[in-house]
């Protein structure tokens, strides 16, 4: 079986910010870091060469496949910010729906800067996607 290419690794979250980010972005990251230290109460931790996240939890698919992934987090990639979260229910979706300018991909929320959407409503669906995630998999 592979290997998970993305684990948690020593890296310095601020140097990573600091290479990768713009000014506006960057102002942005930091609110952003603030927001899910604060729901998940985990301090920041590079997994891979780009993703920032906060926690972490096993998980065994139906297939055998195993792994570890962040409990939620964030990436820099390109003009955008990239929040990972699960947003299946119909509450989160509701919550989609009062977010604001957005791209959601399978766990990707896409979004250019912060001002264009309602931080109450996101932190909203960053605790749900946590407690979605710990509900299946535990922490």
């Amino acid at each position: 079986m592979a290997e998970a290419k993305t684990k948690p690794t020593d890296a310095s979250v601020d140097d990573y910010i600091a290479a990768k980010a713009n000014e506006a972005q960057r102002a942005d990251c930091m609110a952003l870091m603030a927001m899910l230290r604060n729901v998940t109460q985990h301090d920041p931790k590079m997994w891979g060469a780009s993703i920032v996240g906060y926690g972490s939890y096993r998980y065994t698919y139906a297939s055998g496949h195993k792994g570890e992934s962040c409990l939620t987090g964030f990436a820099i990639r390109g003009k955008d910010l990239v929040v990972y979260l699960v947003a299946e229910g119909a509450e989160q979706q509701d919550l989609l729906a009062k977010l604001g300018k957005h791209k959601m991909g399978k766990a990707c929320l896409y979004i250019r800067r912060l001002s264009d959407i309602d931080l109450t409503v996101l932190e909203k669906l960053v605790v749900g996607s946590v407690a979605e995630i710990t509900r299946r998999y535990g922490t």
